[in-house]
């Protein structure tokens, strides 16, 4: 058995990315959403920092490199079907933990109220200040 076997039982789509979760280890709070490549997989568990691929810029990205707000990935686990993969991760960088470019804890911070998105949870850190 090669040693990036593992690599192969992945479900990547047409474009070779697979969708990733990151959730908090310690909180369980669902941080973003993002999508990687086999690289980045690669990467991610071989430094267990995480590393996703960027669709819009075309090309790896490892979370923090511009804000500072890395993930140590502590787990990587795969879905029933093979075609999920979820990040066990600390948010570092900031107390709390910002993953969202908005300068939030979470990308998921709008919940539906009364027919609108209404956000939710409070900005941590003005995005000017975290990316320049």
């Amino acid at each position: 058995m090669r040693p990036m076997d593992w690599l192969d039982s992945v479900k990547w789509d047409a474009q070779g990315l697979v969708p990733v979760i990151a959730q908090e280890a310690s909180s369980g709070d669902v941080l973003m959403f993002a999508w990687m490549n086999r690289e980045a997989l690669a990467r991610t568990a071989e430094a267990g920092r995480a590393v996703y691929f960027s669709r819009s810029r075309g090309r790896l990205w490892h979370k923090g490199e511009e804000s500072g707000h890395v993930q140590t990935v502590h787990e990587i686990r795969l879905d029933c079907d093979n075609d999920v993969v979820l990040l066990k991760v600390t948010q570092q960088g900031h107390e709390p933990g910002i993953a969202c470019h908005t300068g939030r804890h979470s990308c998921f911070f709008q919940r539906l109220e009364n027919g609108r998105w209404q956000p939710v949870e409070p900005v941590l850190k003005d995005p000017e200040s975290i990316y320049r």
